[in-house]
């Protein structure tokens, strides 16, 4: 289970309500939700979409050197 999945959950949001609220399709919830990256914009609209600013990402959406590093332990 990713972040995104987390976030969606606590908030007792199904991916359908996710995916409306952020304007994307429900199969791009789910990529993101299966760890694929996706373009900023779409990373913008789901923080909206959850209640969380663009100062929060990192809660959601990790840096890249994040990810890697975690996969190295």
């Amino acid at each position: 289970m990713n972040r995104v999945q987390k976030f969606r959950e606590a908030s007792l949001m199904a991916k359908a309500e996710l995916a409306r609220k952020a304007g994307v399709s429900e199969s791009t919830i789910d990529r993101v939700e299966a760890g694929h990256d996706c373009r900023m914009e779409t990373k913008r609209k789901i923080l909206f979409a959850l209640g969380l600013t663009l100062q929060e990402s990192r809660k959601i959406f990790p840096r890249n050197g994040a990810r890697q590093r975690a996969g190295n332990r």
